[in-house]
């Protein structure tokens, strides 16, 4: 499929996904967000043989929300009734991806754009990146996951915080709260580290993707219902090849050899 308003490449195991409307700062419009949708199901068929999704954006931002002056908007309906019938449908499909996600925060990520930013397994950011929950700003309430997500990772206090004032989090501060994993100086750092970890985890073993189900499926768990979750998978990761590879490899002192199966 040819895009517009965003761009897939696939680097062997790694599917590139950028938002590419740099004119806007790559604010999310109607456009877009179809383009996102159809690319989601691209990364996740198995044809395109992707292990790893890495997210980043074009220019000088990754993404700044949505763009309210979207030419193509619906002008029906309520907000809430978007995002069920559009936003939603993706976010879960990139939760539910079998693969780890990582993003490259190139620039500011705001609204939206912080949702899908800070919900890879691996976020990376430029020293020049910032943060921002903007809804306040416009008399909304911060969506795409995010008063699920802020709390978790960064505790119940920050999230009110970043909510409510609608302040700027620069990336240093994020990285010292624990919303970053990994910080650089510049984009050409950012992206070549970025792209080194998404290889890495592209090489893995089939496991990766059931460490990344085990942990967003924690969320709505018992501490029973977990561990039973937790045997059940060991199961199926223990019927891989690549735990076979993996314990092989461990008792001939070599590296292994994965193939994601």
């Amino acid at each position: 499929m040819t895009y517009q308003r965003i761009s897939l490449t696939f680097d062997g195991p790694v599917a590139v996904l950028r938002f590419n409307h740099p004119e806007v700062l790559n604010a999310v419009g109607a456009k877009m967000l179809a383009e996102l949708q159809q690319a989601v199901r691209e990364v996740a068929d198995p044809a395109n043989g992707a292990r790893c999704l890495l997210l980043t954006g074009t220019g000088r931002a990754f993404c700044s929300g949505a763009n309210l002056a979207d030419p193509d908007r619906a002008i029906t309906g309520s907000a809430g009734d978007s995002l069920r019938g559009s936003y939603h449908p993706m976010l879960l499909a990139l939760r539910d991806l079998d693969m780890p996600m990582v993003s490259a925060v190139n620039g500011v990520a705001a609204g939206v754009g912080m949702s899908f930013a800070v919900m890879a397994d691996i976020v990376c950011a430029s020293r020049k990146a910032y943060f921002l929950q903007a809804f306040a700003r416009i008399g909304l309430i911060p969506d795409g996951g995010a008063t699920f997500l802020l709390p978790r990772l960064i505790g119940w206090g920050r999230a009110m915080e970043l909510s409510l004032l609608a302040e700027k989090l620069p990336a240093e501060k994020a990285l010292d709260w624990g919303l970053v994993n990994r910080l650089y100086d510049d984009e050409e750092a950012l992206m070549a580290g970025a792209m080194t970890i998404a290889r890495q985890l592209a090489n893995g073993p089939r496991s990766l993707g059931l460490i990344r189900r085990a942990y967003w499926e924690s969320t709505r768990n018992s501490y029973e219902q977990q561990i039973d979750l937790e045997a059940r998978l060991q199961t199926e990761a223990g019927r891989t090849g690549d735990f076979r590879e993996g314990v092989s490899a461990f008792l001939a002192k070599r590296p292994a050899e994965f193939k994601g199966q």
